[in-house]
């Protein structure tokens, strides 16, 4: 009912006549366009100020960024975090900042933790906040649904009328 198939079994070598060897085929040519390229790419690690190294001026990036060193001037970036052994004397606004270091301004951020060995002094405006036992933080904490807008805090002031016209 069944049988062996014989085409892979060796043995006598018939009298096929030999082939020639192919010759490589030549590299289709690449597309104009290629699509991988497009493919979304792996987020690069968060770029690192190292602890000797000392800025004057405002750092902005898209990114994440460590500080281990010193920063005179404002800090713009997506996630930011001070080093224990980082300064910075100036505003720092992101997304998400973990505070572990010295910390003289303002901070605006969506989330903002500050550790058990923060330093701030200045003034927090967060969405959502965590001050661990042991940071230490003088200033005032404000909470606001964007508190990344460069606008002051929106006072609601309720419309007054005027009596005896």
């Amino acid at each position: 009912m069944f049988s062996k198939s014989r085409i892979n079994e060796p043995g006598p070598k018939s009298a096929a006549p030999t082939e020639q060897p192919k010759a490589p085929e030549p590299a289709a040519p690449k597309p104009a366009f290629d699509y991988l390229s497009s493919a979304p790419k792996p987020k690069p690690g968060a770029s690192v100020l190292s602890a000797d190294l000392t800025i004057t001026g405002n750092v902005k990036t898209s990114g994440d960024i460590q500080i281990e060193g010193v920063v005179e001037g404002d800090i713009r970036a997506h996630l930011l975090t001070v080093g224990e052994s980082a300064t910075i004397k100036g505003e720092i606004v992101a997304d998400d900042i973990v505070v572990n270091g010295r910390v003289i301004g303002r901070v605006r951020g969506l989330k903002v933790r500050l550790t058990s060995t923060a330093r701030v002094e200045g003034d927090i405006i967060h969405k959502t906040i965590a001050i661990e036992s042991g940071a230490h933080f003088e200033g005032s904490v404000q909470r606001q649904e964007d508190p990344l807008s460069t606008g002051a805090p929106k006072l609601t002031v309720a419309p007054t009328t005027a009596a005896g016209n």
